[in-house]
């Protein structure tokens, strides 16, 4: 088995690969392009990686390597462009997420501006999910600090009409019919930024994750909050009293342990550093009832870095890889489902994303 890890920066793409012994760490790709946006699809035998990489010059796109990095394949036309009438430009692709595992041609993306897009080609050209788009809440979708951006697309295994997108901000939308129609799915979610504690909808959602055992419950880390829901993402219930922080970006479902998770707290929006200046990941596995830090291999000095929405991943190997990466370009792994950590690179650009596969 080897684990391959691929790690978005915000100057360029590393490969970075495991067989048994140490890290080996591909040179660089996407020279000086920012990297938001990573899927490994291994649907269909041979890995497919998907990158979403944004020029200062040119702009953003999607590139498609069936080797492992060796090729790329990038269109002549943008993949992603928005319908002449929306009268929007496409500033960024935050999220590439494999559809069925059945349609290894379906391909989701999100982007900022906030919107849904669908591609039947394998992620070489996409179209527009109108029916969020045309939402009457989105003209009142506000950036958060990072953007205004669906960061997070969760299809439903069982069923390919079901999905759960959630943005910053706005918050978590679900549809059951294709994309059709969306509704909220904030109750519970409370948002420390408008008068309303408790809206329908505007909630500033970092991340969310979806049991991979019991599709019906997800996990979500928001602007202070770290929430669980057991009804399909409609209402949600606080899991954060434990943990030493309810900041943070990133929150990860374990690949086939129904009730495991892992966060990376921080102190508060106003004091983004981890919690009690430690590199520290907290794992809980009992759906957030109890949380328990996991630190060994990991630096023991004061650690200051951020580590964003999607620069934690888990990989499905047995046992499940957990990956990590800061803004100041270290990337850590555990191999031993958070037991344990090794330092897999340092001295990078600061890591956006972090996304795994055993193969």
């Amino acid at each position: 088995m080897t684990r391959l890890v691929a790690i978005g920066t915000e100057k360029g793409l590393f490969l970075a690969t495991h067989d048994g012994g140490g890290w080996d760490v591909s040179p660089l790709h996407f020279t000086v392009k920012s990297v938001y946006a990573v899927a490994i699809d291994t649907r269909g035998g041979t890995p497919r990686i998907l990158v979403g990489a944004s020029s200062a010059h040119w702009g953003p796109s999607v590139a498609i390597s069936s080797d492992l990095g060796k090729t790329w394949e990038e269109p002549d036309d943008p993949a992603i462009v928005f319908p002449e009438d929306t009268g929007a430009a496409l500033e960024r692709v935050w999220q590439l997420a494999p559809g069925p595992a059945d349609r290894p041609e379906i391909v989701y993306a999100g982007t900022e501006p906030s919107a849904l897009f669908r591609s039947e080609d394998g992620g070489r050209s996409f179209s527009l999910v109108r029916g969020l788009w045309e939402h009457p809440h989105r003209p009142t979708w506000e950036p958060g600090g990072g953007g205004q951006a669906i960061h997070t697309i969760l299809p439903d295994p069982r069923d390919d009409g079901r999905m759960v997108v959630a943005m910053s901000t706005g918050g978590v939308y679900r549809t059951a019919d294709g994309g059709e129609s969306w509704t909220p799915g904030n109750a519970g979610i409370k948002a420390v930024h408008v008068p309303d504690p408790f809206p329908e909808y505007g909630q500033c959602v970092h991340k969310v994750a979806r049991d991979n055992v019991d599709p019906d419950r997800f996990y979500a880390q928001v602007h202070h909050g770290v929430y669980r829901s057991d009804d399909g993402a409609a209402s949600w219930t606080s899991i954060a009293e434990p943990l030493p922080g309810d900041f943070g970006f990133p929150i990860v479902a374990h690949p086939s342990k129904p009730g495991t998770i892992y966060n990376f707290p921080m102190i508060a929006d106003m004091d983004r550093y981890p919690a009690d200046h430690r590199c520290r990941v907290y794992r809980s596995t009992d759906a957030g009832k109890s949380w328990e830090p996991l630190s060994e291999g990991l630096p023991a000095e004061p650690f200051y870095p951020s580590v964003l929405r999607d620069a934690m991943c888990v990989d499905a190997g047995e046992p499940a890889g957990v990956y990590f990466g800061s803004k100041s370009g270290e990337v850590f792994a555990s191999l031993d489902e958070g037991d344990s950590w090794t330092r897999v690179a340092a001295h990078l650009p600061a890591v956006l994303c972090v996304r795994a596969a055993a193969i």
